[in-house]
C-alpha cells in the first residue's frame, strides 16, 4: 500500500473534513463487531478515521491490529493514536518506525491518561512527560509524519489555568503538530471562544471540533463536559428511556455540526464509541 495522505493536505483543500474515532476492542469478538461497524460506516466515506491507544500492552496491540484492518480492508486513511504512557524514548522511536514502515503517515500524539488505578501521570524510565516532547520526537524521527494534538475548549482538567493550558497547546504546535482536535463539548460558543483564544496566542494550526452524540446523562458527566441548560433539561426529562436519549443526542449533535460548519469550522471529528447508528443518523441529517 502507498503511504497515507497527510491530513494537513486534506485540511488545506478548504472543504469540511469528516473523521470518526474508534477505540480498540478487548477481544476477537469485539474486533469482529468493529469490522461490521466499519463496513456500515464505509457508506459515509470519512476523510480519515482514528484509533485510540490504551495504557496496557494488549490494548496497544489491538490499536495496531485495528489500524491495519481499517486501512487494508476498508481503504480508510487511518490516524493511530500514540501516547507517552509506559514507554521509554527508545520504545517510542521503535513504535514510530513500525508505524511509518507500515505506510501510516498520520498520528495523534498525546501524553495519555494515567493507567487505571493511578491518580497522576508518571513518565516511564527515560520516558516523556509532555505531549510536545512526543511531537518533537516523532518529527525528528520521521519529518513526513503529520501530527494531530488535543485541545480543550473547557481546559484540560490538570491545567492550572486556561492560560497555562493554551501555553501547553502552543508548545505542541510549535514542536511540529499540524492540527488540533478538541475534546468533546456541547456548547458551540465554548469552541469558538477557544478558537479565538488560540488565534490570539499565535496558534495558527486548524482546530477541528470533536463532537459526541449523547448516549446517557451519566456518560456526559463521566467525560466532564459542561451541559447547556436546555440539553440537561431534555436529558433529565428522558430519564432511562434509552431510545429517546439517543434521539436527543443525535439531534443535538446534528445541530452542533451544522452550526459549526456554517460558522467556518474546518470539519468535525465524531466520537462514536464504536457505534455505527448515531454516525449514520448524523450523516443522513448532513446530506
Amino acid at each position: 500500500m502507498n503511504p497515507d495522505r497527510p491530513i494537513a493536505e486534506l485540511l488545506a483543500l478548504g472543504r469540511p473534513v469528516r473523521s470518526i474515532e474508534f477505540f480498540p476492542p478487548k477481544d476477537d469478538a469485539g474486533v469482529e463487531a468493529l469490522r461490521q461497524t466499519a463496513a456500515r460506516l464505509n457508506a459515509i466515506a470519512p476523510d480519515f478515521v482514528s484509533v485510540t491507544y490504551g495504557a496496557g500492552g494488549s490494548t496497544r496491540e489491538r490499536t495496531a491490529q485495528v489500524s491495519r484492518m481499517l486501512r487494508e480492508e476498508f481503504g480508510f486513511t487511518v490516524m493511530p493514536h500514540l501516547t507517552c504512557v509506559g514507554h521509554s524514548r527508545a520504545e517510542l522511536a521503535g513504535i514510530a518506525d513500525r508505524i511509518h514502515g507500515a505506510g501510516f503517515r498520520n498520528i495523534m500524539a498525546l501524553r495519555g491518561d494515567p493507567p487505571k488505578g493511578d491518580t497522576e501521570f508518571r513518565p516511564a524510565p527515560d520516558g516523556l512527560r509532555h505531549a510536545n516532547e512526543l511531537v518533537a520526537l516523532l518529527k525528528a524521527r520521521h519529518p513526513d509524519f503529520c501530527l494531530g494534538v488535543a485541545g480543550y475548549p473547557e481546559k484540560h482538567p490538570e491545567a492550572a489555568s486556561p492560560e497555562a493550558d493554551l501555553a501547553n497547546l502552543r508548545r505542541k504546535v510549535d514542536a511540529g503538530a499540524s492540527f488540533v482536535t478538541t475534546q468533546l463539548f456541547f456548547d458551540n460558543e465554548a469552541f469558538f471562544r477557544f478558537v479565538d483564544r488560540c488565534a490570539a496566542a499565535g496558534i495558527a494550526a486548524p482546530v477541528i471540533p470533536g463532537i459526541m452524540p449523547v448516549l446517557s446523562l451519566r456518560q456526559v458527566k463521566r467525560f466532564g463536559a459542561s451541559l447547556p441548560g436546555e440539553l440537561a433539561r431534555r436529558l433529565e426529562a428522558a430519564g432511562e428511556n434509552a431510545p429517546l436519549v439517543e434521539s436527543i443526542g443525535i439531534e443535538w449533535a446534528l445541530a452542533q455540526i451544522l452550526s459549526l460548519l456554517k460558522r467556518g469550522a474546518p470539519g468535525y471529528h465524531l466520537y462514536i464509541m464504536n457505534r455505527a447508528a448515531s454516525a449514520l443518523a448524523l450523516a443522513r441529517g448532513l446530506t
